[in-house]
């Protein structure tokens, strides 16, 4: 077990960074690291359940995203060396449980981010089963009976909440196995809403500054995207400073709300009369 500050990680990954983890400023982008993170996941071992679902013991389920988070805390480069991402459990419910995880480039630490998932059955959600809770402890972080971050406000799922729309159609190859839009697609959509808005704030015609796409994103899933299908990201600035812009974001289809991101990203060119209209 090999420990990069506090909490000991259980699980360790290693990272090789690829042309598609890049932004346009030739930097990790938060999207990509959150590739890194969804890598990682995949890769821990739960020996338990997963005897348990072989032999036939566990009935028809889905694993649902609830929520997930990514922050890049400092800049990773394609040569970067020694790229690492740990993993360990941090909160176990009856139904569902989260994931806590950081990223590190040797020795420090460049990223973090959570990632709570659901077991869902064809009448609801399923009590996670005693195999898999004793898999989850095995995997279980220093306090993790720490308390969950509190969601989104009902506000944030009116249409009338945000001032500025993009619209976007779903793509054929954004959708996954489950046959809906997976997960990591709705992070680059709502990037796009971002990169739209900075535009047009800004006047360029279509070209962002490549170093205005958010570091970091939580992003709470309500409903099922699917395809074909047209959608709309509402933005809306929550605040700003001199050197960063925080965004709410609502994603709908006509006046149902099917998701909600919160994103930070530097501020650059754009000025206070920007988010007058958008607070």
């Amino acid at each position: 077990m090999a420990s990069f500050g506090d909490p000991v990680f259980p699980v360790q990954c290693d990272i090789r960074v690829r042309q598609g983890d890049l932004g346009r400023d030739d930097v990790v982008s938060a999207i990509g690291m959150a590739r890194w993170l969804e890598d990682a996941r995949i890769r821990v071992k739960m020996p338990q359940f997963e005897r348990l679902v072989g032999a036939g013991e566990f009935g028809s389920h889905q694993i649902i995203f609830v929520s997930q988070s990514v922050e890049r805390l400092a800049q990773v480069y394609r040569d970067d060396p020694d790229i690492q991402v740990c993993t360990g459990i941090r909160r176990i419910g009856r139904s569902s449980f989260t994931y806590e995880q950081a990223v590190f480039a040797g020795s420090e630490r460049v990223g973090r981010g959570e990632a709570t998932v659901l077991h869902l059955g064809p009448a609801g959600p399923l009590e996670l089963p005693g195999e898999l809770i004793a898999d989850l402890t095995d995997l279980a972080l220093p306090d993790s009976d720490a308390a969950a971050a509190p969601r989104p406000g009902a506000e944030r799922r009116q249409r009338d909440y945000y001032a500025f729309f993009v619209r976007l159609p779903a793509r054929i190859a954004d959708v996954d196995t489950n046959q809906h839009v997976n997960y990591l697609a709705l992070a680059t959509w709502y990037d796009e809403a971002i990169a739209v808005f900075t535009a047009a704030e800004l006047g360029e015609s279509g070209l962002v500054p490549a170093d205005l796409s958010p570091s970091s994103y939580r992003i709470d899933y309500l409903g099922e995207v699917t395809y074909p299908g047209d959608y709309e990201i509402g933005v809306r600035v929550s605040a700003f400073g001199e050197d960063s812009v925080d965004y709410e974001l609502g994603l709908f289809r006509g006046h149902t709300c099917l998701g909600l991101a919160d994103a930070r990203g530097a501020r650059g060119a754009l000025s206070a009369k920007s988010f007058s209209g958008l607070r």
